[in-house]
């Protein structure tokens, strides 16, 4: 009924309301069987090409996690772990893969061989872990699934239908680990995340074409999810267990709380910044948090700290697409022209590629 008033709000009330949320229904509760089918026989064929003695699930109302679980473990590479997730958990074909993660099916298919292959002879043990372990582990599965939706996203194109099925089966992967493992506050944390990011998505791209923050209309934002993200945010600080899953959500708040962008609360952002950087130190943060410190301390200042980044992250786009947009912020439009081109040249994403060269042709 929730999805049908959101669904309504947006598109009208259809001629028969009650056909619709029958219709609604049986789809909702056969991509529901679709999923459980696909956990069933993938969790069959690892536990079968691994060491019989090591496979051991444990015992709960929902045994997706152990494979989940399973397939992220740190044997593999972060590259291997997403790839086993998306086709062992979410049941998607090489070629989904490749359009996911941006590289040739016959990559995909030998990192997942190569993956089965490392899981067999490690022996990996298809269960939760406990104690010390599992907030490394679970960690671990909660980048996996961040991951998988930034993929979703980034893939906005010819596929549209496929992109967001992905980004909803992420969605679904933080929703299960949150809901099973109750007392973990940054699994409350990452699914608050990614409730604010889906309610931003219809704004967030335009016929394949990725549109900025500032230019969004805000009216297209889902409220119903802004407020489920609210309250998994408010459930994950009451465990009183702080991490950066549960920063990132609250840093993302900050935006679905402002009824324009005037209204963000940039001041607040960086502080929640400064505390994400003592969980996650990364050059990748320190970007994030310039692109803030801009909005409250000017773009001079956010400037230094970019370029102070270069030797870390010059291989990086964003680093250049950023701070070629500082650069025309204090004036410097020929420097500024020049970094965009070499973001450009950079990825590989063809809606980031658009998104630049129109940014260049302005």
């Amino acid at each position: 009924v929730e999805e049908a008033l959101v669904a309504w709000r947006r598109e009208g009330v259809p001629p028969r309301p009650g056909g619709w949320l029958l219709q609604a229904a049986r789809h909702n509760a056969l991509d529901r069987l679709r999923r459980d089918k696909v956990y069933r026989e993938k969790l069959v064929a690892l536990a079968e090409e691994s060491d019989a003695n090591a496979i051991s699930p444990s015992p709960g109302p929902d045994e997706r996690l152990p494979l989940l679980f399973g397939c992220c473990h740190p044997a593999l590479s972060p590259e291997s772990q997403l790839a086993l997730t998306l086709r062992a958990v979410l049941g998607l074909t090489t070629a989904q893969i490749a359009r996911a993660t941006l590289e040739s099916p016959a990559s995909v298919g030998q990192r997942i061989s190569r993956a089965k292959r490392k899981m067999a002879a490690v022996g990996v043990p298809l269960r939760i872990p406990e104690g010390e372990d599992r907030a490394a582990r679970l960690d671990l599965v909660l980048t996996v699934i961040s991951v998988m939706y930034d993929a979703a996203h980034l893939a906005a194109g010819a596929d549209a239908a496929a992109d967001r099925d992905l980004a909803d089966d992420a969605l679904w992967l933080a929703r299960v680990v949150a809901e099973e493992l109750p007392a973990e506050a940054e699994a409350a944390g990452l699914h608050a995340l990614l409730l604010f990011h889906r309610a931003r998505e219809e704004a967030r791209s335009a016929g394949g074409e990725l549109v900025l923050l500032h230019e969004q209309d805000r009216a297209r934002w889902d409220r119903a999810l802004i407020a489920r993200g609210q309250g998994e945010l408010a459930r994950a600080a009451s465990l009183r267990a702080p991490g950066r899953w549960q920063l990132h959500a609250a840093i993302a708040a900050c935006h679905t709380d402002a009824a324009t962008i005037h209204d963000t609360d940039w001041p607040q952002m960086l502080v929640l910044y400064d505390m994400l950087r003592g969980y996650d130190p990364s050059p990748i943060v320190a970007l994030n948090r310039a692109v803030v410190l801009a909005r409250v301390a000017g773009a001079r200042s956010a400037l230094m700290e970019v370029e102070a980044l270069r030797d870390r992250l010059s291989g990086y786009h964003l680093w250049h697409a950023v701070r070629a947009h500082l650069l025309r912020e204090v004036g410097r439009l020929d420097d500024a022209d020049d970094a965009d081109r070499v973001a450009l040249s950079l990825t590989a994403n063809g809606a980031e590629q658009r998104l630049l060269a129109a940014r260049l042709a302005r």
